[in-house]
């Protein structure tokens, strides 16, 4: 699949973008609501207009209309068409395209397949769960063979469980087909679960790339580290091993289990997004679950961000505004918290 490179990329939100998708990447473009993700998207797929050069395996495609471009789409509204069945929404690129009836059918039953919708394939969309309507739309992008795959916050409708099992499938796809794709999100988490490379994208420029782990501990501005928002660092005061690659550690009075892979201790680090916070006691066993109290509330364009007291510390978390005010979290609340294991890093 190609290595798609853009420079210059410039237009009524994008700014002098210059942008290198290995071949066979997944790269999430990650930023806020009118930040120009999806307008670059629109860009590389040829809808809209715009200044610079896009080329594809070193061929320009600029001159090339968007049916010429061997794109696949698969934007938030999914599109399906209502009157056609599973099947026919698969091959309807394919037919337009004009491939014989005989490919077209060997093509759409691999793919009912490769997304476990063959029970699905004479319903229509009005039959179909969110879930199973995106499966249906992601198989309807990838039915035409496109060199590349754009998607633009395909699973933002659906509730984290289904979005989290759909985002691994789409993983396994991804990979098993080895296709160059560009996957557009405002979602940290879902970015830090499907990318190879995550790019961050605020006001309609490119503003940092690189692997998650880079990005995310090593933000290049003060956008970007707001964005993300500033991890928590706390001084480890011991540790001890638990077993082979597992130590527990004491920070200020918390005692928190960690993966370790040798070697000294001195902090550890944590996202804000990364510490679950529930105004009610989560059932489960007690590893990484604290209680602590709300210290201070921080308005912040993109999440409602908090400080909570734990034992000797004073840790930052946020959540999405709406969760924060179902829960009627105020300054004085006191709060559960659980420390997702797979996200802490250890310096």
């Amino acid at each position: 699949m190609p290595e798609i490179v853009l420079k210059g990329i410039t237009n009524f939100i994008c700014r002098d973008i210059n942008l290198t998708v290995k071949d066979g990447e997944l790269l999430v473009l990650l930023g806020p609501t009118g930040a120009g993700k999806t307008t670059l998207l629109n860009i590389i797929a040829g809808l809209i207009n715009y200044e610079g050069n896009i080329s594809f395996d070193g061929r320009s495609i600029d001159s090339l209309p968007a049916r010429l471009r061997m794109v696949g789409v698969l934007f938030q509204n999914l599109a399906l068409f209502p009157h056609l069945d599973v099947r026919s929404n698969i091959a309807y690129g394919l037919k337009i395209r004009g491939s014989p009836n005989g490919e077209n059918n060997s093509r759409v039953n691999e793919l009912l397949r490769l997304m476990n919708i063959g029970h699905l394939s004479h319903r229509y969309p009005k039959n179909l769960s969110g879930g199973e309507k995106q499966r249906v739309a992601l198989a309807r992008a990838l039915a035409i063979f496109p060199k590349i795959l754009l998607l633009d916050e395909p699973f933002s409708s659906l509730d984290f469980r289904t979005s989290r099992y759909l985002m691994m499938e789409l993983r396994r796809v991804q990979k098993a087909s080895n296709i160059t794709t560009i996957y557009v999100t405002h979602n940290l988490l879902e970015a830090r679960e499907m990318a190879d490379r995550i790019g961050i994208i605020y006001d309609g420029r490119l503003e940092q790339i690189g692997p998650p782990q880079e990005v995310l501990f090593n933000p290049q501005n003060e956008r970007v580290a707001d964005f993300l928002g500033a991890p928590n660092v706390l001084d480890c005061e011991e540790y001890r091993v638990l077993r082979e690659g597992l130590i527990e550690v004491n920070c200020g009075g918390m005692k928190i289990v960690a993966s370790h892979e040798g070697g000294g201790v001195k902090k550890i680090i944590i996202f804000p997004t990364e510490i679950y916070v529930s105004d009610q006691k989560p059932p489960g066993p007690s590893l990484n679950r604290f209680r602590g109290i709300i210290t201070e509330i921080i308005p912040s364009e993109f999440m409602t961000r908090f400080r909570i007291r734990v034992a000797e510390n004073i840790l930052l978390a946020e959540l999405d505004k709406d969760m924060f005010s179902e829960m009627g979290l105020e300054v004085g609340s006191k709060v559960f918290l659980i420390l997702k294991l797979k996200w802490i890093k250890i310096i």
